[in-house]
């Protein structure tokens, strides 16, 4: 019984460090959408 509570807290330990670091304003969700912008309008300025 001990263990199970054990692996449900350390589950849940997981998914609360997951959402933090892929959502949220300063989140790897938001830098990798910032990133495409940039580079989207650099290819844009680019003059064949």
């Amino acid at each position: 019984m001990r263990s199970i509570l054990v692996t449900v807290m350390l589950v849940m330990v997981v998914m609360v460090i997951y959402s933090h670091v892929v959502g949220g304003s300063a989140g790897t969700r938001n830098q990798i959408s910032l990133s495409g912008a940039r580079i989207n309008g650099t290819i844009e300025r680019i003059d064949p």
